[in-house]
């Protein structure tokens, strides 16, 4: 029987899945691909915060994996919230591409004034860099978000390096390093969500990768201690053990930030604690201002 492998239909997912796909068929195991509609991609009009961040990508597979629809599911990882439906583990997580960020420009970076972006991080991030940036929402896959900006609609778009590198795309830009415009929590990789089959974790465990497994789950600590989803302009990054996590206004003025080596989830959760409580009113204050509940 193959492995049926749920997918969002976007250009970007499908290309991930794929990877997966090849992966196990170089292993000698059989899969099957199958597209599932989520509201994340249905409702492109509207802010990610308005119909509950990150985690509408991930909802309509997790139900078609507990359903026995798919047996599991292709994500970019940074799309999966911190908690999750009992019944599903992270079966794979593969090696990690760029966690960067990438600033797509028209014309001189010098008279970049508008940049398209629908995350709190990005656009916190770069008003601490410069003041004077105008941000407005984005949404879409990465093709819509390009045509947008080559409309005229923007003068630059922010988009995750790792997406544009599996598409195949080069566009005129410039990386962010992310020491100073931290990522989301596990940005450039990619994971496979199972149901917790014994049988079926085995196989899907040829494709982890220990260093980045080790990595997204400090950055996965981390997060969970601060709580905030994609509603707090928050980033974390883990590379081979050293930390770098931040918390910041939505208006990119105040950052509360950490820089340490972590040896131990304990750890990194502690350093989650600590952040929480030199944050506590940056996070409650973008609650407030976003209209959400905690």
């Amino acid at each position: 029987m193959p492995v049926k492998i749920g997918t969002r239909g976007s250009k970007l997912a499908l290309v991930q899945t794929e990877t997966v796909i090849r992966k196990l068929t170089a292993l000698g195991i059989g899969s099957e691909k199958v597209i599932v509609s989520t509201q994340g991609d249905a409702s492109t009009q509207v802010p990610l915060h308005e119909i509950g961040g990150q985690g509408v990508f991930v909802r309509a597979l997790d139900d078609a994996i507990l359903a026995g629809e798919i047996d599991c599911a292709v994500h970019s990882m940074k799309d999966i919230p911190a908690y999750r439906p009992s019944g599903l583990v992270t079966a794979a997580v593969l090696k990690r591409d760029s966690a960067a960020d990438f600033l797509a420009h028209r014309g001189a970076i010098s008279s970049v004034k508008i940049v398209g972006t629908s995350s709190t991080r990005r656009r916190a991030q770069l008003l601490r860099h410069d003041p004077d940036i105008i941000t407005k929402d984005l949404r879409g896959n990465v093709d819509t978000r390009i045509r947008k900006m080559s409309a005229g609609e923007y003068d630059a778009i922010v988009l995750a390096e790792a997406g544009l590198t599996r598409l195949g795309i080069r566009i005129q830009g410039e990386r962010f390093p992310p020491e100073k415009f931290v990522p989301s929590p596990n940005q450039g990789t990619i994971a496979v969500v199972s149901r917790a089959d014994p049988s079926l974790m085995e196989v899907l465990s040829a494709l982890d990768h220990p260093q980045t497994r080790t990595d997204v789950a400090i950055e996965r600590a981390v997060m969970e201690q601060l709580g905030g989803g994609c509603f707090t302009p928050l980033g974390i990054y883990c590379r081979a053990g050293h930390l770098i996590a931040e918390v910041l206004s939505l208006d990119g003025q105040r950052t509360e930030r950490i820089e340490t080596d972590i040896k131990t989830i304990e750890q990194a959760r502690e350093q989650g604690r600590q952040l929480r409580a030199g944050a506590q009113d940056l996070i409650d204050d973008a609650y407030k201002k976003l209209g959400i509940h905690a």
